[in-house]
C-alpha cells in the first residue's frame, strides 16, 4: 500500500502510461532511402508490429514469457518467489518473476536504488505500471512497445536498431536464426555480445531455438539444421566517426542544427535532432558512395607510399626543424600548457612524454608508445583528399569524402577548406574569351614573355623547357595541354575584369587576386564552388549550389521542412560558348592531361575534364565531366609547406585523376549506374564543329620570328 500511495515515488498514472514518448534517434537516409546513418544519444528507431518477423515474436515469447497472452501483466507464482527469497531469505540476488510486460515498465521507467528491499519495492512498483500498461494496450501493442525500448548489445535501444546493426538489414529482413541470436542477448547484454563472444552467443541462440521447439514454435528437425550453422554477423557500427559518409553526416548535422533552430513542433517546442525521431533524406547515393570511398582509399594508400619515398631520408616532416616547430606551436596541448602558465622548457618536456597513442596508418592502425611531438610528426606526413560528386541539373550531391579517415582527420576539405586551384581555373579564362568575341582557332604563341609592371614575372609551361617558341596553338590545344604561357596571354587579351565578372556568374562570389597569375589558378576556392561553377557547362550554362537534404520529417511522418536545388536564374554563358569549352574539355581527356584516363585505365566513357596542378606541387586536381554527373577531386597535404617532391608524382594527372578513374571503373562494373556509365554528350551545334576545325598548331614564318625575338619584355595591359 505505501508504494501505491507514492512513499517511494510518483507511479505513472493510466493517461501516462497512455501517452508514453520515448526517446528516438533521428535517421539519416540516401536518395532511395537506404539508412546512411543516425544521430542518437540512445541507439534507437522504432518498427511497427506488421513489420516484426512471426519467428522472432515466437522466439521472444518461448523465452522471456510462455504465457504472455494469456496472464494479464503479472506471474504471481513467480513474484511470490520474489517476494519471499529478498524479505525473508535476504536474497539480494533474488530475481525471476519477469513477464514481458514487466519488463516493459522497468524499461520506460527504470528503478531506483531504495535503502532497504530495493528488489522488492521496484518488483512491486513494476507491478502495479505493468497492470496498467495491460490495462491501456493491447498485447500487440506491448510487444511493439517492448522491442522498441529493450536494451541490447552495444548501447542499442530496440530491435531494429539491433538489427541494423549486427547483421546490417531492417528487422522485416532477418533469418530466425537472426532471431534467435537477438532474443537470446536479452537475458545479459554485455555477457552475450554478439561482436564480442560470438561463441557464448551462439549458445545462448541454440537455447531459444531449443526453447522455441519446447514451445512447438519449431520442429526438432529445424533445431539440428539451425543449432549447427555459424553466428554471421554483418556488423555495422552507427557510431559518428565510423560508417559510411562520416564527412557528409557531420556536415549534414551542421546543417540540420542550423535548420531545426527555425522549426518548432506543434507544442511550440524545439526540435531535438538527438531524440525527436526525425527521418531525414538526402541526395546521396550509398553505393555510389560506398564505390567513391573504395577508389580513394586504393588511390591515395598507393599514393601515400611513393610520396613517402620520394622523400627519403629527407623528408621535412622528420627535418625541417622550422616546419616542425611552427606546427609544435599550433598544437592544441601547447595553448593549453600556455593558459595554465607553464614555461617554453616545460612544455618543451611535456611534448616529450611518450605514452600509448592510437595511430593512423594505411596499413592498419596501431597503438605505439609515443610522444605528442612524435604523433605530430607521423601525421604531418600524410596526404589528404577532397572529392565531390553532384548531379550537374541540380546539384544534388550524389558522393562526398571531406577526407581520408574521419576518426583522425576531422578537417573536411569540402566544407571547409580552400586551397589554389591550379589549371582547374584555365576554363574560367577560356569561358570569358570566348564569350567577349575570341574567335576559338586563335593562335597564340608558346613563347615566354616577361611582364616588366608585374616585377619581370615570366610564367613558364611545366616540364617544357625544351619547346619551340616559335609554334603556335589554338585555344583548344592550349586549354587540353595546359599551357600557362598561352593562359596568362589569354587573359590580358579578355582583360582580368571580364574573367572576374566571369567567374562571379559561375557563384564563385569571394575576392579573387587581381593579377595576372590569376590565369594559372593561384586563386584559392573551396571545392564545393568549384564544382557547382563547372556543372554550368552541363547545365545549360548555369552554376548550381551543391545541396544536401531535400526535406525533413518528424517520427510521425509529417514533412517539416523541404528544400528545392539552387540553380542560378541566368545563364553565366551562352550555349555556343558552353558547347566550345565542352569540347575543349572532351580534347584534355581524349589527347592532352586527362589522356591517361582512356590509355592507363581503359575508360571509354564519355568524358570531358580539366587537370590541375599549382605552384611546388602542392595542390592536385582533376575535374571529370560526363553527362550526368561532376566530379571533382583534390589532393594535398594540409601542411601548405609540405608539397610532392616532384611534378611527375604531384600533377593532378597523378595525384588526383586516379581516384576519378578507379570510381568510374566501379561504377562502369555495376550495371545500377548505366544512366550514369552510357550517357552521352549533346552533339554540339555545326557552328561550334565549324568554327574548332583547324590545324592545332602552326610555325611562325621568319618575319614574325624576328618580330618576336623583339617582343620578350612587355607590360601586362
Amino acid at each position: 500500500m505505501s508504494i501505491y500511495a507514492g512513499l517511494f515515488g510518483k507511479l505513472p498514472t493510466l493517461k501516462d502510461v497512455g501517452s508514453i514518448k520515448q526517446e528516438q534517434a533521428t535517421q539519416l537516409l540516401d536518395k532511395d532511402q537506404k539508412l546512411i546513418g543516425k544521430y542518437y544519444i540512445y541507439d534507437r528507431q522504432p518498427v511497427k508490429y506488421e513489420d516484426v518477423p512471426k519467428h522472432l515474436i515466437e522466439a521472444l515469447i518461448a523465452t522471456e514469457d510462455s504465457r504472455f497472452y494469456e496472464h494479464d501483466g503479472i506471474d504471481n507464482i513467480s513474484l511470490m518467489r520474489v517476494f519471499v527469497k529478498n524479505l525473508i531469505l535476504q536474497d539480494k540476488s533474488a530475481g525471476g518473476g519477469s513477464t514481458i510486460t514487466l519488463q516493459l515498465a522497468k524499461n520506460l521507467y527504470g528503478r531506483k536504488n531504495y535503502a532497504f528491499f530495493s528488489m522488492l519495492i521496484n518488483k512491486f512498483k513494476e507491478s502495479i505500471v505493468a497492470k496498467r500498461i495491460e490495462e491501456v494496450y493491447s498485447k500487440e501493442e506491448i510487444l511493439t512497445l517492448y522491442l522498441n525500448t529493450v536494451p541490447f548489445s552495444d548501447n542499442t535501444y530496440g530491435i531494429e536498431s539491433a538489427s541494423r546493426k549486427f547483421f546490417n538489414k531492417s528487422v522485416q529482413d532477418i533469418s530466425i536464426n537472426e532471431a534467435a541470436t537477438l532474443v537470446g542477448t536479452l537475458k545479459a547484454n554485455t555477457y552475450y555480445n554478439p561482436r564480442l563472444h560470438p561463441e557464448r552467443c551462439k549458445g545462448r541462440r541454440n537455447v531459444v531455438l531449443s526453447q522455441m521447439v519446447n514451445y512447438n514454435y519449431l520442429s526438432q528437425d529445424s533445431l539440428k539444421y539451425y543449432s549447427n550453422q555459424g553466428l554471421k554477423l554483418e556488423y555495422r557500427s552507427f557510431n559518428h566517426d565510423l560508417g559510411l559518409a562520416p564527412y557528409f553526416r557531420a556536415e549534414v548535422k551542421k546543417q540540420l542544427e542550423s535548420i531545426l533552430d527555425t522549426l518548432k513542433t506543434s507544442e511550440g517546442e524545439k526540435y531535438n535532432l538527438y531524440k525527436d525521431g526525425l527521418i531525414v533524406y538526402t541526395t546521396l547515393d550509398y553505393k555510389m558512395q560506398a564505390l567513391a570511398e573504395a577508389a580513394m582509399k586504393e588511390h591515395i594508400s598507393t599514393l601515400q607510399a611513393d610520396f613517402e619515398k620520394s622523400y627519403g631520408k629527407n623528408a621535412p616532416w622528420e627535418t625541417n626543424k622550422n616546419l616542425i616547430e611552427s606546427a609544435i606551436k599550433k598544437l592544441p596541448q601547447v595553448k593549453i600548457y600556455k593558459e595554465n602558465g607553464l614555461t617554453d622548457a616545460q612544455i618543451k618536456d611535456s611534448l616529450q612524454i611518450k605514452k600509448p597513442i592510437d595511430l593512423f596508418s594505411w596499413k592498419g592502425d596501431t597503438i605505439k608508445t609515443s610522444s605528442a611531438v612524435d604523433s605530430l610528426k607521423h601525421y604531418l606526413k600524410f596526404l589528404n583528399t577532397g572529392m565531390l560528386s553532384v548531379e550537374p541539373s541540380t546539384g544534388a550531391v550524389r558522393t562526398y569524402i571531406g577526407g581520408i579517415d574521419y576518426r583522425y582527420f576531422k578537417y573536411d576539405h569540402i566544407s571547409q577548406s580552400e586551397r589554389q586551384v591550379g589549371s582547374t581555373f584555365k576554363p574560367f579564362v577560356y569561358t570569358a574569351a570566348i564569350e567577349n568575341g575570341l574567335d576559338p582557332c586563335t593562335y597564340f604563341s608558346l613563347n615566354k614573355v616577361t611582364y616588366t609592371n608585374y616585377d619581370n614575372w615570366t610564367p613558364s609551361n611545366s616540364g617544357h623547357s625544351d619547346e619551340d617558341p616559335y609554334i603556335n596553338y589554338t585555344l583548344e590545344k592550349a586549354l587540353s595541354n595546359s599551357v600557362n604561357t598561352i593562359s596568362v596571354k589569354v587573359l590580358e587579351n579578355v582583360g582580368i575584369p571580364k574573367v572576374l565578372k566571369q567567374v562571379e556568374k559561375l557563384g564563385i562570389s569571394k575576392e579573387l587576386p587581381n593579377e595576372p597569375s590569376l590565369a594559372l589558378g593561384v586563386a584559392e576556392i573551396s571545392l564545393k564552388d568549384l564544382t557547382g561553377a563547372y556543372a554550368s557547362y552541363l547545365n545549360k550554362g548555369k552554376a548550381v549550389s551543391p545541396y544536401y537534404i531535400t526535406k525533413i520529417e518528424d517520427q510521425f511522418g509529417n514533412v517539416i521542412a523541404a528544400f528545392e536545388p539552387e540553380i542560378s536564374q541566368k545563364e553565366a554563358y551562352s550555349d555556343y560558348t558552353r558547347q566550345v569549352l565542352l569540347e575543349m574539355m572532351k580534347s584534355t581527356v581524349n589527347k592532352g592531361t586527362a589522356s591517361r584516363l582512356r590509355t592507363v585505365y581503359g575508360l571509354r566513357n564519355e568524358i570531358a575534364g580539366k587537370t590541375g596542378t599549382t605552384q611546388d606541387n602542392k595542390d592536385g586536381w582533376f575535374v571529370g565531366l560526363t553527362p550526368n554527373l561532376v566530379t571533382v577531386t583534390w589532393v594535398g597535404n594540409d601542411n601548405h609547406s609540405i608539397g610532392f617532391k616532384s611534378t611527375a608524382l604531384g600533377q593532378g594527372a597523378n595525384s588526383a585523376l586516379p581516384i576519378f578513374a578507379k570510381f568510374y571503373q566501379k561504377l562502369n562494373a555495376d550495371s545500377n549506374f548505366k544512366s550514369v556509365t552510357n550517357a552521352s554528350f549533346e552533339k554540339p551545334s555545326q557552328q561550334v564543329l565549324d568554327d574548332l576545325n583547324c590545324e592545332s598548331t602552326k610555325r611562325d614564318n621568319f618575319i614574325k620570328r624576328l618580330f618576336k625575338k623583339k617582343e620578350k619584355k612587355k607590360t601586362f595591359n
